[in-house]
């Protein structure tokens, strides 16, 4: 008995000293936090009100909502991905569809465009991550490698190459695949909840992600190991985004607010947020310069964000209902929003 007291003692003062680091940690990091990005940036001049963005492009054709969309690194062609059972890569100049890809599985939630144009790749309810060649003769293009080691649904993908891609998933952890091979390079997991989103570092070595656990957490993908996590939302974190230069990320929650993090002084720089918006955030992007932070929300509308102030800029509204996904193009020259209306829109 006396030897089972003894090990309950020493988890309970390990505990207790495991807190009291972190008490130290955080009473350290707030010594060193000598300034707010809010106050740094007030003598800044304000972003003007008056210069808003039109749409230029709608895109139309799928039959039923649209989950997901990413740009192409070419700058004119885009994926998106809808429960029509139908994954389209259009061209966003000329508003026509290159292809149009059946899916096995109409429940997807995610898709994404390789670096070079060369494919592109989807996955959802089904648990898997299915990749397609665009280079592919076939009419139509049928799936060429399906990744499956996740044992929940699919919530987000990106590829690193064509070799390589990056899933996220309800199963609450994230893998680095092989796509040649079809198999599982390595496995991330320490999130508490669904892993909903994440966001390839600029060098390619890192990525982020965020979670149902209220928490984003940054990856090295070369360790295969967790190297910080990130607190301070409260509730659902649905989409994680890093800022252009690679410092820091943006994230978007079912809290109302979107947030500003800064990697290297390891805190929360900024909240978005305003007393009339009530609802979840879906998506987030960054313009190329990062001064703007573009949201998606469940109220249909899709907010502008000064970064550095944190005040709305304006709002673009235009579509007829829940914004799901969003995304800057490659050159910064066109903002691609996707509702649950079935309907793209290409503003600029």
């Amino acid at each position: 008995m006396s030897a089972s007291n003894d090990v309950a003692e020493k988890i309970q003062q390990a505990r207790r000293d495991a807190e009291n680091l972190k008490e130290q940690i955080r009473a350290k990091r707030e010594a060193m936090n000598d300034t707010t990005l809010k106050t740094h940036t007030r003598d800044l001049p304000a972003l003007s009100k008056t210069d808003r963005m039109r749409v230029r492009r709608t895109l139309k054709g799928h039959l039923a909502k649209i989950y997901a969309m990413h740009w192409a690194e070419d700058r004119s062609h885009l994926v998106s991905a809808s429960q029509d059972g139908k994954l389209l890569v259009w061209d966003g100049i000329t508003t026509n569809k290159v292809h149009a890809i059946p899916l096995r599985s109409s429940w997807v939630m995610t898709c994404a465009y390789s670096p070079s144009g060369g494919f592109v790749a989807c996955g959802g309810l089904d648990n898997i991550c299915s990749v397609y060649n665009l280079r592919s003769r076939e009419t139509p293009i049928r799936v060429c490698r399906e990744l499956n080691y996740h044992t929940g649904y699919l919530s987000c993908c990106r590829f690193l190459s064509d070799r390589q891609i990056v899933t996220s998933s309800g199963d609450m952890s994230c893998i680095l695949w092989d796509i040649e091979a079809g198999s599982k390079v390595s496995e991330f997991s320490d999130h508490d909840g669904d892993v909903m989103s994440v966001s390839i570092s600029p060098d390619k070595n890192m990525f982020i992600s965020g979670a149902c656990d209220a928490t984003a957490k940054l990856w090295d993908l070369r360790s295969g190991k967790c190297v910080q996590t990130f607190r301070g939302h409260d509730s659902d974190i649905n989409a994680v985004q890093y800022f252009p230069n690679g410092h820091a990320f943006g994230t978007g929650s079912d809290d109302a607010s979107c947030r500003l993090f800064d990697i290297r002084a390891d805190r929360e720089l900024m909240q978005y947020t305003h007393e009339q918006i009530l609802c979840g955030i879906t998506s987030v992007g960054f313009s190329i310069s990062g001064r703007y932070l573009f949201a998606g929300y469940d109220d249909y509308n899709c907010n502008v964000w000064d970064t550095l102030k944190g005040e709305k800029v304006f709002t673009l509204a235009g579509h007829d209902n829940r914004v799901s996904c969003l995304g800057v193009s490659s050159d910064g020259m066109a903002l691609c929003t996707g509702s649950w209306d079935s309907i793209l829109k290409i503003w600029a």
